[in-house]
């Protein structure tokens, strides 16, 4: 093992610890297991405990994953990560949630190819920034709202709610704050009379700062550390 990595948690520690995760979680609110950097095996134990949405953010690694999990048909698939528009193709037909539309082009261009093809339409979420952070992709609010109009237009895309990621170095209160806030502006915009947007989920919260986003209203979090451990271990999956 490396210098400063974590030893590698067995598959029983990963059940246990998605096991306690889910008990700790309101009904309502859905677990999504950040599986990115994780391997296939890391997958199928958290499986074992019920879990049942992952999130992968590289279009490649969840190909590769979904093919060694093909056994394992009704794990929904949720795409988390930053997304080139030149992945869009493959990425309508590996992912059943596309989590991180953060621009005008990301969102033109799933609308093109799903009105070109027969592959259904997953759910979208607009992922907006509501504090500045240069190392996030997100609309700013503005932007956003400048935008809506044009994006209810887009009659191919499933637009289904708002995601969010905390810029580092903001207090307790403060994190609270932003995801009262984006829950706030949502239940804001399904007051007004779209045709093709919905607001009715909303993703904010990792393993860091998960309750206070249930608190605000998430009806997602992305927990990917608290049940897989430290990315940084080496990535070997021990059965038992």
């Amino acid at each position: 093992m490396l210098s400063g990595q974590l030893p590698v948690l067995s598959a029983a520690e990963i059940r246990d610890r998605a096991t306690h995760l889910k008990s700790t979680l309101p009904p309502h609110v859905r677990l999504i297991a950040v599986s990115k950097f994780m391997p296939a095996a890391a997958i199928r134990a958290a499986y074992e405990a019920g879990i049942r949405d992952f999130g992968e953010s590289r279009v490649q690694e969840a190909a590769s994953k979904r093919a060694e999990l093909a056994d394992l048909t009704d794990i929904t698939w949720h795409l988390i990560g930053h997304l080139q528009t030149n992945k869009v193709r493959q990425a309508l037909q590996l992912f059943d949630w596309i989590h991180s539309v953060d621009r005008w082009q990301l969102a033109e261009r799933i609308n093109t190819i799903l009105r070109e093809s027969d592959t259904p339409s997953p759910r979208c979420l607009l992922q907006v920034k509501l504090r500045p952070d240069p190392k996030k992709y997100g609309w700013e609010k503005a932007e956003l709202e400048d935008a809506l109009p044009q994006l209810d237009a887009l009659s191919h895309l499933r637009c289904c709610g708002l995601m969010t990621i905390l810029p580092l170095g903001l207090s307790s209160s403060e994190q609270l704050q932003v995801f009262q806030e984006l829950r706030a502006w949502g239940e804001e915009l399904r007051t007004k009379p779209w045709q093709q947007l919905q607001w009715q989920e909303y993703s904010m919260g990792m393993t860091q700062d998960y309750p206070l986003a249930v608190q605000a209203g998430a009806t997602m979090v992305r927990i990917g550390t608290a049940i897989f451990g430290d990315r940084q271990a080496t990535l070997e999956i021990h059965h038992d």
